[in-house]
């Protein structure tokens, strides 16, 4: 038996997920947390077999879970499940240690696929995320201004240019205001842009706008 932590801020996500896993006999959910906090503690506490964890969480996100868990238990595989099917998400957080990365839209038939095989000790992700991946590691010298972005500017970032304001983006993450204005300010400079609206013409260009 698979016995597995799973990590979602929302309720019905993971209803939804414990279901698909429910109908299998040899995957169990044992343990539940709605946040990045409540997951570590679960993990200093307990022995699990493989991490199914959302990357968009408010306060402490996915990928700063992940890597926190990392440090605690470098061998314990994270299977990263996220709404987003953007392959820079997917590569930070295999960079990041994850065992597989995995959209919320994919089967069921996928997520019983990807625990099983992460769990048999492999890694799962797409062909494009494979190539990207493989690209990276012998182009570092083509990166763009946004691959150099921190994990949290990212994430800020993405918000940024869908048009969200710094009180809703704030909300979103459990942070303040002028956390998120420090974060933007932080993203412009390190990008060499001045203004949001130069922002999400950036992000239309490289497709990382929706």
């Amino acid at each position: 038996m698979i016995n597995i932590l799973m990590v979602d801020d929302h309720a019905i996500v993971r209803e939804g997920i414990r279901r698909i896993i429910d109908d299998t006999n040899e995957i169990n959910v044992a343990a539940e947390a709605s946040t990045g906090q409540e997951a570590l503690d679960l993990v200093e506490k307990n022995k699990f077999d493989l991490v199914l964890m959302d990357i968009s969480m408010p306060g402490k996100n996915g990928l700063q879970t992940l890597k926190e868990i990392k440090k605690f238990n470098k061998t314990l595989p994270v299977l990263m499940l996220s709404m987003h099917a953007e392959e820079q998400y997917a590569m930070r957080a295999m960079k990041a240690g994850a065992s597989g990365y995995l959209t919320k839209d994919s089967a069921s038939d996928q997520l019983v696929a990807a625990i099983k095989k992460i769990y048999n000790g492999r890694k799962y992700i797409s062909e494009e995320v494979a190539e990207l991946l493989v690209t990276d590691m012998y182009h570092n010298e083509d990166k763009h201004p946004h691959d150099y972005l921190s994990d949290r500017e990212f994430e800020i970032f993405k918000l940024i240019v869908r048009g969200y304001t710094a009180k809703i983006i704030a909300k979103d993450l459990s942070i303040s205001d002028k956390t998120v204005s420090t974060y933007r300010n932080r993203i412009l400079k390190k990008m060499n842009i001045t203004s949001t609206s130069d922002l999400v013409r950036y992000a239309i260009e490289y497709n990382i706008s929706d």
